[in-house]
């Protein structure tokens, strides 16, 4: 699931190098939190967050088939 969050979202982005993703598992939920680099943030987000939405949907379908349940954050990478 996690390899399919990576996929999608290093293919959107600008700078993928700065794409971090942490998995914590607690039963059955999966939580997956996102760290974009800042300028990349509304590439991932979209117009009214449909890409993120769709993100989701498309997690969410695969985590059906697998009999468990997700949460995706997003979150803005330090600026260095």
């Amino acid at each position: 699931m996690k390899d399919l969050l990576e996929y999608i979202v290093k293919n959107l982005v600008s700078k993928p190098e700065a794409v971090k993703i942490e998995e914590e598992k607690e039963e059955s939920l999966l939580n997956f939190n996102l760290t974009v680099d800042p300028t990349d943030m509304g590439v991932v987000i979209g117009r009214s967050g449909q890409t993120i939405k769709a993100i989701r949907k498309l997690l969410i379908t695969r985590a059906m088939a697998e009999n468990s349940h997700l949460r995706v954050n997003v979150n803005l990478q330090e600026v260095k």
